[in-house]
């Protein structure tokens, strides 16, 4: 992709001229770089996710990459009756508890007593002055707390705190009811306890950022697996930027 080409996709990108629904629908008609406008726009997203299910950064962008390029691949069968974000973001939900599973890392809920002694511990230990101002550090500790959730709680505080999706999209990306996903949020705000996030000195939405040279690996990555995979369908074929 020449550069004024990527610079061109990175305004769009940035911007509000094109709608998800939009794009799907240029990238559909041939002009599949534009898939990169969606990436862009969803990597922190699905990278919160499916960091919150398998609690592993590496993992976390492997599953970013096979959920673009599902999505990619049946991008034909997206109907329109949800939004496309929360289409995506639950092709990356069942990327990464499939990931989660094969590796045998989905473990039963632990007992809400145990997991509350260890959330009582991060809340009793409280931050001297000069932490309460060191903001990398306060980052740390609120990931390590929302880490230490039970999973399903964890999901559910990650989408609707974090990332601010609204109870139908949560509801939706993990298949589950409305309600439950109410339940589930105050149980995880209960867990966490919000006076941690005042002592972080931090708000949740500056938690598990995703930007930068890891969301352009995982565009570049993402477009080298699809042209692999056009080349294997149709060996006489170009590539797709």
């Amino acid at each position: 992709m020449e550069l004024m080409q990527a610079s061109a996709i990175l305004q769009l990108a940035n911007s509000a001229e094109l709608t998800d629904e939009e794009v799907v629908t240029r990238v559909l008609n041939g002009e599949t770089a534009l898939f990169e406008i969606l990436m862009r726009r969803y990597n922190q997203r699905l990278y919160r996710v499916a960091r919150s299910i398998l609690r592993d950064d590496g993992e976390a962008e492997d599953v970013m990459q096979d959920a673009y390029v599902r999505a990619y691949q049946h991008l034909g069968q997206f109907a329109g009756r949800a939004k496309f974000s929360t289409w995506l973001t639950r092709i990356a939900v069942h990327e990464a508890l499939a990931r989660a599973h094969r590796g045998k890392r989905y473990d039963a809920l632990e007992g809400l007593s145990a997991v509350q002694g260890e959330a009582m511990k991060f809340a009793s230990a409280a931050p001297s002055p000069e932490q309460e101002v060191a903001t990398a550090q306060s980052h740390a500790i609120l990931e390590e707390a929302i880490l230490s959730l039970p999973e399903s709680y964890r999901t559910v505080l990650m989408m609707r705190d974090i990332e601010e999706l609204t109870t139908a999209e949560a509801a939706e990306s993990l298949d589950i009811t409305e309600q439950n996903v109410k339940v589930r949020l105050h149980r995880a705000r209960a867990l966490l306890r919000r006076e941690l996030y005042t002592r972080a000195g931090v708000s949740g939405a500056d938690a598990f950022a995703f930007m930068g040279v890891r969301c352009d690996r995982v565009v570049k990555n993402v477009f080298a697996r699809l042209a692999m995979i056009q080349v294997a369908v149709d060996p006489g074929s170009s590539s797709i930027h």
